[in-house]
Formats: C-alpha cells, structure tokens, sequence
C-alpha cells in the first residue's frame, strides 16, 4: 500500500490524509497518544470534528483552532490527491 503522506506538522501532531480514502474531505490529525477526525468544509473551513479517540475536548479545540489556518493548502493537498470533491458530510 503506497505511504500516507503527512500533509502537515502542528504542535508535535502530525496531519495526514490517506490516497484512497472517502469523500468529503478530510484529515487524520494523530499525536498525543490519539487520533482525531475533522471535515475540512473546504474552500475555507471551519474544520469540524468527526471522531476522536483519546484525546480530551481542549486538546480537540486546540487542534481544530491549529488546523484552520491551513484549510487551504489542506483543500489542495485533498483535490490533488482525490481530484476535486467539495461534497458536505
């Protein structure tokens, strides 16, 4: 199976997306000895949780508020490696 590309590095988690993975866009924001889910609501965010596993509520919040600056560049590293899905959860 191909590597799953870290999209992005904040606060000691690593950002990543997986090549095969579901629509609507999103990324798996791992550290901290969890694992958190967030839509991106590309173009512009705001990222919303899906799931999380092992990390507390402030922890989530401080990732949410980490992750939204780069929405962006999130967005386009999604439509370059899924091509363009703008689709709502």
């Amino acid at each position: 199976s191909p590597p799953v590309p870290t999209v992005l590095r904040i606060d000691g988690l690593r950002v990543m997306m997986f090549p095969n993975d579901h629509p609507p866009p999103h990324v798996h924001v791992f550290g901290n000895g969890g694992e958190a889910l967030f839509y991106l609501n590309c173009p512009s965010g705001l990222p919303t949780l899906r799931d999380r596993y092992r990390l507390s509520e402030s922890q989530v919040n401080r990732i949410r508020e980490a992750l939204q600056p780069h929405i962006p560049r999130l967005c386009a590293a999604w439509e370059e490696m899924h091509g363009e899905q703008h689709d709502k959860p």
